[in-house]
């Protein structure tokens, strides 16, 4: 269909022609991260939909045009903690990363056709993990270089003697020739190994059951002697009820991190003596929670500034800051952009993975004045896709805050009906998506999203939650949810359809609500606890949190002691709010996605929910997917899932879709 469409043509609500399909949303899509500079190159990581999932590295060279660096059968992807990140590093041209299929580390270097395997192969199929290296210079740790990284072992004799998996802080020499030396152990959880610029150091962040690292974490320091080995480990910061991220080494030796010990993650240092002291303190969050290694909320300059992200009011801006001047908060650098992560150092300014209301997340080099906060030039290092139409067909992310229960205020991200080319019959009003992140620590991102596009220029409005217990809002509204998912998130995801059909913004008659993963949770949860929502759709959602408790990963396997209580104590709280044991209060349509692969929700919640509908003779529709995990990754199953839901909306909401659709399979229509 040409974006250049004629007219404006009167047409239902959700049944307006657009150019942004399911296939153009996955056409050339790759999701940029872990950004970093080696030397004069950048570097990023590129997750591909259309490679079935694959995480390529890109290289960029000075003058040069993006180039691949990983040979066809290679994905830097990690499963430690299952959910990964900080897969790879790089150092003047040797690149090392966790290769998916295996889990094997492996090293190629300048010149080099193929990697190396530098692990060897573990007992178990992908028994050993690896994440969030470090590479120590030769002549620190003895004449050749070495590896510090977070390591997780499936094998079977940590399994027998721990009960779950290991995780311990090693180090590795890098040409592959010793085996790795156990450096931290003894903690649930491990992360962030920071090794001293001298190496006589290593910091990192750990924590044990029943926390997540967004509850409770410590910065540890221990003296490194030979072997290597550390020695003297102590605590400098954390613990109790604080959380503590991105420990780094700054140019001067003092050891920084960020830490929400006021209510906000902001960045402190611990100075001479010990003493820890805060650094530009403000009302926003410099840090967040830890579901992925390697996330980087601030970085050293070479003028001797920092830049940060300042997370506030649902949008991410850039900061810069003087450490010399510890009072005062970051000065905001204007870029256009409304969401920024994974912040790198480099010549004249910093790396980003950022994007825009009208620009889909992409890595950035932002250049910066000497003095204050202005923004020299920023350079988009991968070229935007050509989508065939403009920023017309865009809906700009509006925040809102509404009323909810219990006198609390909640936040979304408000996205209208947009489609330059087509209009409503007067007197109707658009139907509404409520959609909701996963996590549910977690954040809806206020950046360019196509998904969200698609239904807006097809005549939805989304309200894109971000409920209690959500991040970027301070710990204090973080913690909303501790013993109460399944009652916060519901309340305040019923309240802002609730508000929005009060406000005649939206048909209240024609209200959905959707959502992956603990999104899931919610939308089956609001589907079964009240009757405001008319349809809903659930992406690899939790129908049994008392399964979830009892049987998922290591690093979530406490998660819901928190938000819910620990298991089995707790057992008739978990019944209770779990969806699958009141299927007798479900009466809205509903449509099911699933992959079939998936260890994080299995299958079988999937499948007690199909169940319950056809008992019921709901309207339902139910598609599972063969190779799929925790989240859909190839192109043909993205694209499944979104026309089968649209045709799910039109079906229910009684409009037909301009885009041919095969019907999914389902019943009760």
């Amino acid at each position: 269909m040409s974006a250049d469409m004629n007219a404006e043509q009167t047409q239902a609500y959700g049944s307006w022609p657009s150019p942004i399909t399911a296939e153009r949303l996955v056409e050339g899509a790759a999701s940029p991260g872990e950004i970093r500079a080696d030397g004069e190159e950048v570097w990023w990581a590129e997750a591909r939909p259309t490679e079935g999932g694959r995480v390529q590295l890109v290289r960029l060279r000075p003058g040069g045009a993006p180039e691949d660096v990983l040979p066809e059968g290679f994905s830097a992807r990690t499963r430690v903690h299952e959910y990964g990140g900080a897969a790879w590093t790089v150092r003047a041209g040797v690149l090392v990363f966790a290769n998916w299929t295996d889990q094997r580390l492996y090293r190629l270097g300048p010149g080099d056709d193929t990697p190396v395997a530098i692990t060897a192969e573990p007992r178990e199929p992908a028994g050993l993990r690896y994440a969030d290296f470090t590479v120590v210079p030769a002549g620190q740790w003895g004449a050749g270089e070495w590896l510090v990284a977070v390591r997780e072992s499936h094998e079977p004799a940590a399994i027998e003697a721990h009960g779950e998996a290991v995780n311990e802080i090693v180090a590795l020499p890098l040409d592959g020739t010793q085996p790795a030396r156990v450096l931290v152990t003894g903690p649930d959880f491990v992360s962030s190994p920071r090794p001293a610029a001298d190496g006589s150091a290593l910091a990192w962040t750990q924590w044990s059951h029943p926390d997540m690292p967004w509850d409770a974490a410590e910065l540890m320091v221990a003296a490194i002697e030979a072997g290597p080995r550390t020695t003297g480990a102590q605590a400098v910061a954390g613990g109790g009820r604080e959380s503590v991220v991105q420990p780094e080494w700054g140019p001067d030796g003092a050891l920084w991190f960020a830490s929400d010990r006021t209510g906000w993650w902001n960045l402190y240092r611990v100075g001479a003596g010990g003493q820890v002291e805060a650094v530009a303190p403000v009302e926003a969050e410099i840090g967040g929670p830890q579901w992925v290694f390697g996330e980087r909320y601030y970085a050293f300059l070479d003028d001797g500034r920092i830049a940060c992200t300042v997370n506030a009011g649902g949008f991410v801006h850039l900061g810069v800051l003087d450490p010399t001047r510890p009072e005062e908060a970051p000065t905001r650098v204007e870029t256009g952009l409304t969401w920024l992560s994974d912040l790198a150092a480099v010549s004249g300014g910093v790396l980003v993975i950022g994007g825009g209301p009208d620009d889909e997340d992409a890595p950035r080099r932002v250049r910066l004045a000497p003095t204050g906060g202005t923004a020299l030039q920023i350079e988009r290092l991968r070229p935007a896709r050509d989508f065939g139409f403009d920023a017309r067909w865009f809906s700009p992310p509006r925040p809102i805050e509404f009323d909810s229960p219990a006198g609390r205020t909640a936040h979304a991200l408000l996205y209208l009906p947009k489609n330059p080319n087509a209009q409503a019959p007067a007197g109707t009003l658009p139907p509404l998506i409520v959609s909701i992140h996963g996590g549910p620590t977690a954040q809806a991102p206020a950046v360019l999203n196509l998904r969200i596009q698609y239904w807006t220029s097809r005549g939805f409005a989304v309200a894109d939650v971000n409920y209690g217990g959500s991040t970027g809002y301070g710990r204090e509204y973080r913690n909303l949810l501790y013993d109460s998912w399944g009652i916060v998130d519901v309340e305040d995801c019923t309240a802002v359809a609730r508000h929005l059909a009060d406000t005649g913004v939206v048909d209240g008659t024609k209200l959905a609500i959707r959502g992956g993963s603990a999104g899931g949770y919610t939308t089956l949860a609001a589907l079964v606890g009240n009757d405001v929502f008319t349809a809903g759709a659930s992406h690899f959602g939790v129908a049994d949190i008392a399964a979830l408790a009892r049987h998922t990963h290591k690093f979530e396997s406490r998660y819901l002691d928190r938000l819910v209580g620990p298991y089995p104590e707790a057992e008739a709280v978990y019944r209770d709010r779990s969806p699958i044991n009141h299927t007798d209060r479900l009466s809205s349509p509903l449509a099911v996605f699933q992959g079939l692969e998936d260890e994080v929700v299995p299958p079988a919640q999937a499948e007690m929910i199909v169940a319950a509908l056809r008992e019921k003779k709901l309207p339902y529709v139910y598609l599972a997917f063969e190779g799929e995990q925790h989240g859909f990754r190839r192109a043909e199953n993205i694209i499944r899932a979104l026309e089968a839901e649209l045709w799910f909306y039109g079906r229910v909401f009684d409009f037909d879709p301009a885009d041919p659709i095969e019907p999914p399979p389902g019943g009760g229509f």
